[in-house]
């Protein structure tokens, strides 16, 4: 039988973590404290020292990590919030769900993460923030990014909902913004058993604003007071004891993943297929191994044609979904042809030394055929 390589193995990841997960929810089921309690409390802790951050909030899910830092900072109606359009729609489905306008920004044609100068682009006089998004594992350039956003007087939030485990320049992903907004859901590098999410802050009173509105806007000391409309976005407890466990692999996870891009960007090299560049001074996570190819159909069909599982992420930019298509003022181009060429290859911790070299042969014999039929 021919060998095949999927996208990513879950099971794997959770054998390595099922012993300690089985004792965390025996105690839980024991103890009936499922919502609160000190699994969150413990998880919290542990994943804001990772970060390197005094703070981090547990929440329901990525999306509403977003939602609630945008609200925490008063961002909403008569507000823009610049969102590179190259991402995951919740990026920019936050911005409108707090009641503010994306403003869509182009990215770079080598890391395909948003620049300074494209940030620059896209200010207007209503811009209060920008989403930077540390897009299948990468961060760009933050000092820049920061500097501009100081510069223009704008709040700058980190989407790391991919980035778990990267750094800038030997800080991590998540501690360089106001807040970083992280996801939890099964398939990220550090995954849940269903949605979680989690915003890690430096700013004390940004926290404590997110925990009330986390919990219906409810009163630190009483349960029955609240000071303003919240909603109810509480990290489980069931999931905190998952992440907890989690957490103990993920360096060891990560490294895993960076050795089978290492494989990627040497097998590839500067051929027809050429890996997403790595801004220099980050150190990604590899959420993600994206490659830009040619006739990105044949390939994908020739993959799958050697048991190659591959996606694409993401097909359509954001200003193109019909609900933004509104929100968009000019084309982004370097964001439009991209979309047409990114392939993400499997990338996942325990793939194995034989795996990593069918993609890689797979891949080059694709392009071959590729590069036939183009003549």
């Amino acid at each position: 039988m021919n060998q095949s390589v999927p996208f990513t193995d879950l099971a794997a990841m959770t054998g390595d973590i099922r012993p300690a997960v089985d004792r965390a929810w025996a105690d839980l089921l024991d103890s009936s404290k499922f919502v609160g309690g000190d699994a969150v409390e413990d998880f919290e802790h542990a994943w804001a020292s990772y970060c390197g951050v005094p703070e981090a909030v547990g929440v329901g899910n990525g999306t509403d990590a977003l939602l609630l830092t945008l609200m925490a900072l008063g961002i909403g109606t008569g507000d823009e919030v610049i969102v590179p359009t190259n991402t995951f729609i919740a990026s920019a489905e936050a911005v409108v769900l707090a009641g503010a306008v994306p403003r869509f920004a182009d990215v770079s044609p080598d890391t395909l993460l948003i620049t300074p100068e494209q940030l620059e682009a896209a200010l207007t006089r209503r811009a209060a923030a920008v989403i930077v998004v540390h897009l299948y594992g990468q961060m760009p350039d933050m000092d820049a990014l920061q500097h501009a956003a100081d510069r223009a007087g704008i709040v700058l939030i980190e989407d790391a909902a991919q980035a778990h485990g990267a750094s800038w320049r030997g800080r991590q992903a998540g501690s360089i913004g106001r807040a970083g907004c992280f996801s939890f859901y099964p398939a990220k590098n550090l995954g849940a058993f269903g949605d979680a999410g989690a915003v890690v802050t430096a700013d004390t009173v940004l926290a404590d604003r997110i925990r009330c509105l986390r919990d219906h806007g409810r009163a630190r000391c009483s349960r029955y007071q609240h000071e303003e409309v919240g909603t109810n976005s509480r990290l489980d407890a069931l999931q905190a004891s998952v992440l907890t466990a989690k957490l103990s692999k993920l360096d060891t996870w990560t490294e895993a993943r960076r050795s089978i891009a290492a494989r990627y960007r040497a097998a590839f090299g500067d051929g027809p297929a050429r890996m997403v560049a790595e801004q220099p001074g980050s150190r990604g996570a590899y959420h993600l191994a994206v490659a830009r190819v040619p006739d990105r159909a044949e390939v994908q069909r020739q993959l799958s044609a050697a048991g190659i599982e591959t996606q694409i992420h993401y097909p359509i930019p954001c200003h193109r979904q019909a609900p933004y298509q509104c929100f968009a003022a000019d084309p982004l181009p370097v964001a439009e042809r991209t979309a047409g060429e990114i392939l993400s290859l499997p990338i996942f911790p325990h793939m194995g030394e034989g795996q990593a070299t069918l993609v890689c042969e797979a891949m080059c014999d694709a392009l071959t055929v590729t590069e036939s039929c183009l003549g």
